[in-house]
Parts: structure tokens; sequence; C-alpha cells
């Protein structure tokens, strides 16, 4: 069981609360628990307790991660993302504009999320000046969408992708000059690949536009890639899609994006479950129905019900009434992150014979006057 505190608790908010209230509430907590704002001793508990807010808000302010949060608590966000997922996309820098100098420092929170290799106020996994560094030299990350049936979700399966990116390019290794030649060093930034700029309540480094954030111009270009360093080509990957995989699931593939100049980006693939004629989802859970006959919903007994793993016996007790549902365990959907089995729901239909010859229908009266109005 997850040990975190409710996310509207964190915030002291109910759970009707507005996008504008949720950012108004925010911005005081963050403000209040700001560590350069306590005293010494407080330091520490501050940064945990701004580190708790500002999670709570990234998935509260972020429609598609509150649904999921509100249907199924912390255990459906943690399923679908990892802890710096969590956070990304999340504007947090637009949420103190117009405030002034308020004593934010930009370098407390370049580093207040130093775990996560996370920059707060613009959503790149970064640590510390080195971080940004790298990060402003690396490739872009890509995001392709990969369909499964819902068999493949179950049990796993592998599939193979096209993928379009830019390459290092061959000729130049990557380098952007002209073999024989070489980089040479940027004059805007002196070789640092950074330059200091304000904006609004923040002071921060951001990458040289000359460069890059390289520190290295070129100045004879690489005739094949035009000095850009990369070239345009296709690849087709084989991926390994795991069992338990849902809609919006989301794989990474590590270094499978875009090359940079020095490094390159990943590949997400967003998985899509297409629906299934029999069985509908709910998060590890399957739900079917069963077609069941009078005499055997009166009587009791077993009936055939339809699984992934095949077909199984399920028994029902005598006066099993239309609309009943029954819970056949550990036949639904593997955990993504976790080693248990959801199980299958299976909703009984009481199937009522449109035609009788004229025996049954003397057996159906005789019954009917034996059970009365």
């Amino acid at each position: 069981m997850s040990t975190k505190r409710d996310y509207y608790e964190v915030l002291g908010v109910k759970k009707n609360v507005t996008h504008e209230e949720l950012r108004k509430v925010y911005r005081e907590l963050a403000l209040r628990y700001h560590p350069d704002r306590v005293a010494p001793e407080k330091k520490k508990e501050a940064e945990n307790t701004f580190k708790e807010i500002s999670e709570a808000y990234a998935v509260l302010s972020d429609p598609q991660k509150r649904a999921l949060y509100d249907q199924y608590g912390h255990a459906g966000v943690d399923q679908k993302y990892a802890r710096e997922d969590i956070f990304r996309g999340t504007d947090f820098r637009t949420v103190f504009e117009g405030m002034g100098d308020v004593g934010l420092g930009g370098g407390f929170f370049d580093n207040l999320f130093g775990d996560l290799g996370f920059d707060l106020f613009s959503g790149r996994r970064e640590r510390g000046r080195a971080r940004e560094q790298k990060a402003a030299e690396r490739g872009a990350d890509l995001e392709i969408a990969v369909s499964v049936t819902l068999e493949e979700a179950w049990r796993g399966t592998q599939k193979s992708v096209t993928v379009p990116r830019l390459d290092t390019c061959g000729v130049c290794n990557g380098s952007g000059a002209k073999p024989g030649t070489s980089r040479t060093t940027c004059p805007d930034c002196r070789g640092t690949g950074r330059r200091n700029v304000s904006s609004g309540i923040f002071q921060m480094a951001q990458p040289c536009a000359r460069c890059g954030g390289t520190g290295t111009i070129v100045q004879t270009p690489c005739e094949t890639c035009g000095g850009e360093g990369r070239v345009r080509t296709t690849r087709t990957l084989t991926v390994t899609v795991p069992p338990g995989v849902d809609t919006g699931s989301r794989l990474r593939m590590k270094g499978e994006g875009e090359a940079g100049t020095r490094g390159k980006g990943d590949l997400y693939l967003v998985v899509e479950v297409a629906p299934h004629e029999r069985f509908t989802r709910d998060h590890d859970d399957l739900r079917t129905e069963a077609a069941v006959s009078f005499p055997r919903a009166a009587l009791g007994g077993e009936v055939a019900v339809p699984t992934l793993d095949g077909v199984v016996m399920m028994k029902i007790p005598a006066g099993t009434q239309g609309g009943s549902t029954f819970r056949l365990k550990g036949k639904g959907m593997p955990q993504l992150r976790g080693s248990g089995i959801g199980d299958l729901m299976v909703t009984v239909n009481i199937v009522v014979p449109r035609t009788l010859d004229q025996r049954q229908r003397g057996l159906v009266e005789e019954l009917e006057k034996t059970l009365g109005a």
C-alpha cells in the first residue's frame, strides 16, 4: 500500500478544485516552504515539503494524470508514469509570473529535484550545470504509437516499428565539420556554451544561441550534412512490449531518439490496446458476459466461460439471476509493474428460447402452473 499522502490533502484543497484555484494554492505553499525563506534548522523539512507539494501540483494540474489519480489513487499514477514523467510537461514557471522579485533563486530550483535529475521550471531532466550543458547538446526525444491486441498486452509481444529520425552523419562523425577540418571556439560564449539571462524573478544560464550550447562552431561545414552533424534516416526497430501494458503506457528505448552533438535522445513508445470483441478492461481486471439457459440458472451447475488463457468452467448456484456477476480470480491482466494478476468479472445473461416445440411448451406451462403467479 502506498505511504504517500493524498494529493488533495497535501495541497489542502477539495476534489472539485479548479485549475486556477490550484495554481493559487500551490504558489502560496511554494513561497511558504521555500528553504531559503525558513530558519536554517527547518531547511531540510521545507525541502521535503516543497517536493511533496510540487508532486501533488504536477499530478492534479494535468487533466489526464488527475483523472487517473481520482479513479485509482497513487497506484494508478505510479503504474502509468515513471517518477520523472509525473513532472514532465508541467509548466511551473508561469505559476510565479508577475510576482516580481520574491527571492526565489533559480539555483535552488535547479538543484531541488537533483535526485530526479529534473529542472522543475523548464521540464528538462538535468542535474546541475553539467547536466544542463549535456541536455542542451543531447538529441531530441521521439514518441511513436504502438498498437497491440488485448491478447498481446496479456502475454507480451514484440513489434517492429519504423522510426524516422536524425542520425549522426557518418562522413564527419557528427562534428559537422568537413573532413580534414575541425570545429572552432564560439566567440559569443568563449567556449562555455552558456550565457546568463534574466527572466522575471529568475536568474539563469541558458545555452548559447550561436553554438547551441556546444561551445564550438563550424567554419567549414561537411558537404553531406551541411554542418549539422546529422542526417535524416529511417530505422526499423524491434520493440519488446511487456505483459500488462494498457492504452497510454509509455515504453522507453534509451538512446533510440534523435542524435545530438553529444549523445542521442530516447524513443518513447505510447501503447494503444485495440478494443476486444469479447472482453472489456477495467485497470487490471477484465469483464465479459456468459450466456446461461434458464434451466441451468434455476438448477445451478457449470457454464463454459472463455478467458485469454482458454475456456474454463465456472460454477453458478441454483437460482442465479440475470445480471449476476461472478469473479474468476487470476484470469485478468498481469500488472505492468508488479507480480499480481487481475480477475475476470463474468456477468450472467439468461437466455430465453425464441421458439418452443409442442412438448417444450407443455413443460414450460406445467412449470408455470407449479410456480404460480
